[in-house]
C-alpha cells in the first residue's frame, strides 16, 4: 500500500464515531492474547525439541563411548591409543556436542520466548486494556456531561415555562383581584422573574451550543485521536516483541536467517497507520453534526428570542456579567498553562518513542490522558464563562463600567435577618444568604443576582444601620399598596393572551375570594400558637335591599374600591353601581363570587364581595313573634383589621328577635392566649369560652360573642366545645 503524505486521524475523519473505534481498538488489544499465547505454545515445542536432541546426543555419546577404542585403533591393538581418538570419532564427537549445544540453544530459545517475548505481550496487553477502559470511560463521561448539559437546559427550559405558567396565572388574578395595585405589583414582579428566566434560559442555549461544538470539534476528537494513538502504540510495541522474537530466531538457527530475515522485513513494513487506514476507509459514514439548540417560546406565554434589557433585567445581567468576566481572566489563564503541560508531555512521549529518553511510555501516555481530562474540564468553566460575557455584551454592552459591585460573602445569620431587596425574611435552618463586607446589605442567596450595583463603599456601624434601615424601608415600600396606586394601576404593563378569560364569573373567580393567607393549621398538629390569618378586610361599600327574609353577610378578603366598574365595556352580563346605591337581589351568589341584582330598571351581575346585605324592612319580612321585643337593627362587619377603614363598625343584631329554643347555642374554647390586634377583634385567655356566633368562612376568622358583643377571633385559637 503507498504511504500517504498525511495520516488521518479518527478525530478528524470519523467525528463521533468513538464507539465502534472502541470495539475495534479492542480487538485489536484482545487479539494479543492470541500472539502471546502463540509464542507460549512455540516455547513447549522448543523445549521438547531441546530435550528430544539432548536423549539423542546422550544415547550416541554413550554408544561412542563403548565404540570408541574399536573404532579408533581396533579391537586388538597392541597398544592402546589412551585418550586419542580418530579424527573421525573427534568429528563426530564435535557433531554430537553441537547437537548437545543445539538443544541448549532450544532451551534458551524456549525460555526467552515466554520471558521477552510472551510476558511482556501479557502485560502490555493488560495495560493497554486499561487504558482502553480509561479512554471509553471518559467517552462516556464526556457524553454524560453534554446530555447533563442537555438535562440542564431543559430544566432551565421547564422552569422559564413555569415562571410564564405563574405570570399569566398572577395576570389571571390582577383581573379579578380587589386590591388591583396589590395584584398589579405581585404580576409585575412576576414578569420581572419572568424576563430574568428567560435571559438565562438564552444563555443556557448559547452555553449549550457552545458546550456541544466543544464536545463534537475538540473534547471527543481529542479522544478518538488518543485512541487511535493507544492503537498504533499497540502496533508499535508489537512490532517491538515481533523483531525481539525474529532475532532470538537468528541467533537460534544460523542457516534459517533468510527466513528470519524475510520475517524482520515483513515486521518492518508492518507501519502502525497502515491498519488505521484501513479501518477508516472501511468505517466513514455520513456524518452530520446536530442543530444548534434555538429558544422555544412557553406553550403559556408567547415569546420571541430577544433579550429583556430593561432596568430590572439590566441588573440581573449586569451581576451575571460581572461574575463571569471575574472568572474569564483566571480560566484562560489556566487553560493555557494546561495547555502547554500538555504539549510538554507529548514532547516527552516521543522523545521516548523515538529512542531520545528512557521511560515507560504507557505511564507517559497515562498522565498526558489525565492531563487533558483536567484541561477539558476547565476549559468547559472557561467557554461558559466566555459565551456569558460575550452574550450579554453583546446585547446591553459592558454594563459593569462604573457599577459599584457590593463585597458579598457567603453568610448564616443567627439573628432574624430581613433581605435588604425584598424585605422578606431570610429563612431557613441555617439562615445562609449574603452580607456586603462593606456596607452591610443583606440579600437571600435567590435575591443576590437582582441586587444593584450600588454599594457606597466602605461603612462605619451607624452609617449601616442607617442604611439598613433605609433599604428595609424602600424595600417594604415595593410590598405595600400607595395612596392612589389602584388610579396609577393602568399604567402597568398590560399582558395579554389570545385564550385570556374575559370575565371573572369563571371558576377562577371563586378563588379571588380566598384568603391570601392561606387555612390556619389546627392547634393540635404544631407546639405552639399557630400562624394568625390575614388581615381582617373593612366593610363593603354598596347596600342591597335581599328578595327573602334570608340574611347573607359575605366574607371579603381585601378592601374593596368605592364602586364596581365592568372592567371591559360591553362585557355581557355585568352591571356597573356607584358607592351606595341600593340593588335587589334577583340570584344570590352560589360560591362563583357573583350575585345577579337589579338597580332601577337595570340587570345584571355584580361582585359579590362589593355589596353588603342589609336586614330587611319590616315591609319585606313579617314578624314571626309578635310577642316579643324586637332588638334595635344594627349594622355587622366581619372585619377583622382597621386597614382601609375610617374607624371601628358600631354592630347591630338582627331586626328580628329569635325565638327561644329556636337554636341551640354553640361554645367555643381558646386553646391559645391572644391578645386583640384591633376593636373588631376579642382578646383571649386560655381556656376561655365564647358563643360561637358563625363558623370560619374561608378567611381564618370565626366571629364569637363575649358579654353581649360580637367580635372575631382567630379560628385557629379556638377549639369547639
Amino acid at each position: 500500500m503507498a504511504d500517504v503524505d498525511v495520516a488521518p486521524t479518527f478525530g478528524s475523519e470519523l467525528k463521533d464515531g468513538f464507539k465502534p473505534a472502541n470495539i475495534w481498538v479492542a480487538n485489536g488489544i484482545a487479539w494479543l492474547d492470541d500472539i502471546q499465547s502463540f509464542y507460549r505454545e512455540r516455547s513447549v515445542i522448543e523445549k521438547e525439541y531441546s530435550a528430544k536432541l539432548t536423549a539423542l546426543a546422550k544415547k550416541y555419546f554413550e554408544k561412542k563411548s563403548k565404540k570408541s577404542t574399536s573404532l579408533s585403533v581396533g579391537d586388538t591393538p597392541t597398544m592402546t591409543p589412551g585418550s586419542l581418538e580418530s579424527a573421525s570419532l573427534t568429528t563426530w564427537t564435535t557433531h554430537l556436542t553441537t547437537l548437545e549445544a543445539r538443544a541448549d540453544e532450544h532451551e534458551r530459545f524456549g525460555n526467552d520466548l515466554v520471558i521477552k517475548v510472551a510476558e511482556p505481550l501479557k502485560i502490555v496487553s493488560t495495560r493497554f486494556e486499561e487504558l482502553r477502559k480509561r479512554h471509553a470511560d471518559y467517552a462516556e463521561k464526556l457524553e454524560k456531561e453534554r446530555e447533563s448539559q442537555y438535562a440542564d437546559l431543559r430544566k432551565t427550559k421547564a422552569k422559564y415555562d413555569s415562571v410564564c405558567q405563574e405570570v399569566e396565572t398572577k395576570r389571571k388574578k390582577s383581573e379579578s383581584a380587589f386590591d388591583k395595585a396589590k395584584a398589579q405589583s405581585a404580576f409585575q414582579q412576576q414578569t420581572l422573574e419572568m424576563n430574568n428566566a428567560k435571559n438565562t434560559y438564552l444563555i443556557a442555549i448559547n452555553v449549550t451550543n457552545k458546550q456541544k461544538e466543544k464536545y463534537y470539534h475538540e473534547y471527543l476528537p481529542e479522544v478518538m485521536d488518543s485512541l487511535q494513538d493507544l492503537s498504533e502504540f499497540r502496533t508499535l510495541k508489537l512490532n517491538a516483541l515481533w523483531s525481539q522474537a525474529a532475532q532470538l530466531e537468528v541467533g537460534m538457527l544460523q542457516e534459517s536467517l533468510g527466513q528470519v530475515d524475510h520475517l524482520s522485513q515483513e515486521i518492518i513494513r508492518n507501519l502502525p497507520h497502515l491498519d488505521s487506514m484501513m479501518f477508516i476507509r472501511h468505517n466513514m459514514g455520513g456524518f452530520q453534526e446536530p442543530p444548534d439548540k434555538i429558544f422555544e417560546p412557553s406553550p403559556v406565554w408567547h415569546d420571541d428570542d430577544s433579550m429583556i434589557i430593561d432596568e430590572p433585567a439590566k441588573i440581573y445581567l449586569r451581576n451575571v456579567l460581572n461574575k463571569s468576566k471575574g472568572q474569564l481572566g483566571d480560566l484562560r489563564r489556566e487553560v493555557d498553562r494546561k495547555r502547554r503541560e500538555v504539549e510538554g508531555m507529548r514532547r516527552v512521549k516521543q522523545r521516548v518513542r523515538d529512542g531520545k529518553e528512557e521511560k515507560d511510555e504507557v505511564a507517559v501516555v497515562g498522565q498526558i490522558f489525565m492531563m487533558q481530562e483536567e484541561l477539558h474540564q476547565v476549559d468547559r468553566k472557561r467557554l461558559t464563562a466566555e459565551v456569558e460575557t460575550s452574550t450579554i455584551t453583546s446585547v446591553v454592552g459592558d454594563v459593569t463600567l462604573g457599577a459599584k459591585n457590593h463585597n458579598f460573602k457567603s453568610q448564616t445569620f443567627k439573628i432574624p435577618t430581613n433581605c435588604d431587596l425584598c424585605g422578606e425574611r431570610i429563612w431557613g435552618l441555617s439562615a445562609k444568604g449574603f452580607d456586603c463586607r462593606d456596607c452591610g446589605y443583606t440579600c437571600h442567596s435567590k435575591c443576590e443576582m437582582k441586587v444593584p450595583a450600588e454599594c457606597p463603599g466602605e461603612q462605619s456601624k451607624e452609617e449601616r444601620k442607617k442604611l439598613k434601615q433605609e433599604r428595609q424601608e424602600a424595600a417594604n415600600s415595593l410590598l405595600k399598596p400607595t395612596v392612589g396606586a389602584q388610579d396609577h394601576a393602568s399604567e402597568l404593563p398590560d399582558l395579554t393572551r389570545s385564550n385570556t378569560m374575559t370575565s371573572l364569573s369563571s371558576g377562577y373567580a371563586a378563588s379571588a375570594h380566598r384568603s391570601m393567607a392561606g387555612p390556619p393549621l389546627s392547634p393540635n398538629e404544631e407546639e405552639g400558637p399557630p400562624q394568625l390569618p390575614g388581615p381582617r378586610p373593612a366593610a363593603p361599600a354598596s347596600t342591597i335591599t335581599p328578595g327573602s327574609g334570608t340574611l347573607r353577610k359575605p366574607r371579603i378578603i381585601a378592601p374593596p374600591p368605592a364602586a364596581y366598574i365592568s372592567e371591559l365595556p360591553g362585557r355581557e352580563g355585568e352591571l356597573s353601581v356607584p358607592e351606595g346605591r341600593d340593588l335587589v337581589i334577583l340570584e344570590p351568589d352560589t360560591g362563583s363570587g357573583w350575585m345577579k341584582v337589579r338597580a332601577g330598571y337595570k340587570e345584571g351581575n355584580v361582585p359579590a364581595s362589593y355589596v353588603e346585605v342589609s336586614a330587611p324592612t319590616p315591609a319585606a319580612i313579617a314578624p314571626q313573634n309578635t310577642g316579643q321585643s324586637a332588638r334595635p337593627p344594627s349594622t355587622y362587619s366581619n372585619s377583622g383589621s382597621s386597614i382601609g377603614t375610617s374607624g371601628p363598625t358600631k354592630k347591630k343584631g338582627p331586626a328580628v328577635a329569635p325565638r327561644r329554643g329556636a337554636k341551640k347555642l354553640k361554645y367555643v374554647e381558646a386553646s391559645f392566649e391572644y391578645t386583640a390586634q384591633s376593636e373588631l377583634e376579642h382578646s383571649m385567655e386560655e381556656g376561655e369560652r365564647f358563643v360561637l356566633i358563625r363558623e370560619d368562612q374561608g378567611d381564618g376568622w370565626t366571629d364569637v360573642e363575649k358579654g353581649g358583643v360580637t367580635k372575631s377571633v382567630p379560628s385557629s385559637y379556638i377549639k369547639p366545645v
